[in-house]
């Protein structure tokens, strides 16, 4: 067996990003910046006001009540240039309109009293009070984000508000997923001997959760050309490859031959010092990465966690890659034995209303039983040894969102 640590350096060591691409900003949700974004301009672009109300000069209004001759009126949108505070007068101006030469304060409308063209100013007011500063959110010329970083629905705001219409990315892949084996079945009946092929749909659903972009191939048969042509084919047209089975010591079915063939004798197989994922396999077919899964339902899921989901942010250019790994409380034993394994059993963690994390396991911890990892959003990291006690404070990795106390 290796470690864990070896078989994740092994593949990551040999994954690049995909070539970056300019698209839409509007467009850009999800996808992570090919290269720094520095400021073009200033936010705001111009001093303006943050409230409905009276610009003034604050001096003027140090002794309230203060009356001001109101002289005009600036809306959103509206220009102040030529516009000029005279002594005792005063400018009305609407939330994020500019402000008139002179303005040092704006006096919210709540604290003003309006006779004809008289302004009665009742409170005493702070130098720059409701005064949003040019460059008070933004300076122009400032680093905003590095390379890698995901673009979010905020950070599309804080382009679009530095007026970014296009912006370099790295591309999405394009991840085909495929099945082997003559005892699945997509049948709504099953045939004596066949099993529900649940591993594609699953990885197929986690490939996108994942950001990139799912390629159903597929279920097919344990046949030496038909797998050679699949493989093949997928290796030509996509960005990455995942099948599930055929990768365990002693396996010998068509799966393995093929891709041994296809990869040039490149694809490593190996036996991982985890459980449940233990076995694992990652080459190349020509230029395309093939990740190769055991055929659990809980092992395949493990095992793209571990390996194929950094891989794809890595491929999307991501500077982060790895899901989070927390302490937490354990409430529930986390039972088992020395085997030199580190074990990622499926888990349920929660906050208190102090904000503690505390995690029990979930369901009977089978690689086959799909139905724990259902009920579950992260897999406690227990290592060699006897395992954990309740109460005991262990490390988690977050696979999904974590809620309060119910």
């Amino acid at each position: 067996m290796i470690s864990l640590t070896e078989a994740q350096a092994f593949t990551f060591s040999r994954l690049r990003s995909l070539p970056e691409v300019e698209i839409e900003a509007a467009s850009a949700v999800g996808y992570y910046l090919a290269g720094p974004v520095v400021a073009v301009t200033d936010v705001p672009p111009f001093a303006n006001t943050a409230v409905d109300g009276y610009a003034l000069r604050f001096e003027e209004a140090a002794n309230p009540p203060t009356r001001l001759h109101l002289a005009g009126e600036i809306a959103a949108g509206a220009t102040s240039q030529g516009v000029e505070l005279a002594p005792g007068s005063t400018v009305r101006v609407l939330t994020g309109a500019p402000l008139p030469a002179g303005t040092s304060a704006v006096v919210m409308v709540e604290d003003t009293r309006l006779d004809g063209d008289t302004v009665l100013v009742t409170k005493t007011l702070r130098e720059g009070e409701n005064i949003r500063e040019a460059g008070s959110d933004i300076v122009q010329g400032a680093s905003l984000f590095r390379a890698g970083t995901k673009i979010t629905p905020a950070i599309l705001g804080v382009l679009t508000s530095i007026g970014v219409k296009k912006v370099a990315v790295f591309g999405k892949p394009r991840v085909g997923v495929i099945s082997t084996g003559d005892e699945l079945s997509d049948e709504s009946q099953l045939a004596p001997g066949k099993i529900y092929d649940s591993n594609r749909p699953t990885l197929l659903g986690l490939v996108a959760e994942a950001g990139a972009i799912p390629v159903d191939l597929g279920r097919i048969r344990d046949d030496k050309a038909l797998l050679s042509a699949a493989f093949s084919q997928a290796a030509k047209d996509l960005d990455a490859v995942i099948t599930t089975g055929g990768v365990s010591v002693g396996d010998y079915d068509y799966t393995k031959v093929v891709l041994e063939e296809l990869s040039g004798g490149s694809m490593r197989w190996m036996q991982v010092a985890i459980k449940p994922a233990k076995p694992y396999a990652f080459g190349y077919i020509g230029g395309t990465p093939l990740f190769g899964l055991p055929g659990n339902p809980v092992s395949s899921v493990v095992s793209f966690e571990l390996f194929v989901r950094p891989a794809l942010l890595m491929l999307q250019g991501a500077s982060v890659v790895k899901r989070p790994v927390v302490l937490a409380t354990a409430t529930t034993a986390f039972r088992r034995h020395q085997d030199g394994k580190l074990h990622f059993n499926r888990a349920l963690a929660s906050a208190t209303s102090e904000g503690e994390l505390k995690v029990g396991a979930v369901g009977i911890q089978g690689s086959h039983v799909l139905s724990g990892l259902a009920g579950s959003n992260c897999l406690a990291l227990i290592p060699d040894g006897e395992g954990a006690a309740v109460g005991d404070r262990i490390k988690v990795m977050l696979t999904g969102e974590i809620r309060g106390d119910q």
